[in-house]
């Protein structure tokens, strides 16, 4: 089920995009006195506009399962926690949860929140010597980036 929702609200985030990009291309157009849905519609009733829409749905389908990812670094986070949270605030997120070898972060403010759409929580969990560390890939690379090197 959680597959499901974030294959909608990929979907969702394409749609406003591609939106976006229109109303920009409507807007900027001198001369042209269509309206945005005009444009869609010319658009969708064209071979590539149903290419192109098949394109955003297959891409929303397969993109959770490529969006998120999980990476380990060597550490203990019992004896490094302080390091660990560190490492996290740098890259903008801070622990909300924290269990017995089990630690949740989530991104520090609203726009990072957006970007990741509502998919900003990463778990590190410890397994023997390493740290596991998953979530959106977005988040994941940015904590690996700043944090461990």
């Amino acid at each position: 089920m959680k597959y499901l929702i974030r294959s909608a609200k990929y979907f969702a985030a394409f749609c406003v995009l591609y939106l976006g990009i229109v109303w920009l291309s409507v807007m900027t157009s001198k001369g042209m006195d269509v309206s945005v849905w005009d444009y869609v519609a010319a658009t969708f009733a064209t071979t590539r506009g149903k290419m192109l829409g098949l394109a955003v749905v297959v891409l929303s389908a397969l993109y959770p399962r490529m969006g998120f990812m999980t990476r380990r670094v060597e550490c203990d986070m019992t004896d490094e926690r302080d390091r660990v949270i560190e490492n996290f605030a740098l890259a903008g997120f801070t622990l909300t949860q924290e269990s017995d070898g089990r630690m949740v972060f989530r991104a520090n403010n609203f726009l990072d929140k957006l970007v990741m759409l509502f998919e900003d929580e990463i778990v590190a969990e410890q397994y023997g010597q390493w740290i596991e560390i998953s979530g959106i890939r977005r988040g994941v690379a940015k904590v690996m980036y700043r944090g461990w090197r």
